[in-house]
């Protein structure tokens, strides 16, 4: 499967992604996943050839390092590099944006892929939205 990945400014397919995987999946309640930094957010989607998404991401932040979150691939997309790609668009985006560092929430079972990507983990497990997170951070 081929997909190109993207900045968007219309986040509604961005959200759809969110939904399927966070809220339907994952069971997070709606009211936490969206929030006020859906508005001033850089998204990142990634889209079949023919148009149907893939995953997503965001970016935001201020000072030195950004903050990369909702990263979220579609059931169909996973094991084929879609998040990969998508978080090195952020971090170029970090890049252009000034940012020193990107940080990030992973989900405790995604450590390994962070890791991979050159993310370290920080700091104690902690909950959010009722999953197991860890901190992670990664210099550009």
């Amino acid at each position: 499967m081929t997909f190109t990945v993207r900045v968007t400014d219309d986040p509604a397919a961005c959200l759809a992604v969110r939904k399927e995987v966070f809220v339907v999946e994952q069971g997070v309640p709606e009211e936490l996943e969206y929030d006020a930094d859906d508005a001033g957010a850089l998204h990142v989607l990634a889209v079949r050839d023919d148009g149907v998404p893939l995953g997503t991401g965001r970016l935001v932040g201020d000072g030195e390092a950004g903050h990369l979150g909702r990263l979220a691939v579609t059931r169909e997309a996973r094991g084929l590099g879609v998040g990969a790609a998508l978080v090195r668009a952020i971090e170029e985006a970090a890049r252009e944006r000034g940012f020193t560092a990107v940080e990030l929430h992973a989900q405790t079972h995604a450590l390994g892929f962070y890791e991979r990507l050159g993310y370290t983990a920080y700091g104690p497990e902690f909950p959010e939205a009722g999953i197991p997170h860890r901190a992670m951070r990664r210099s550009l």
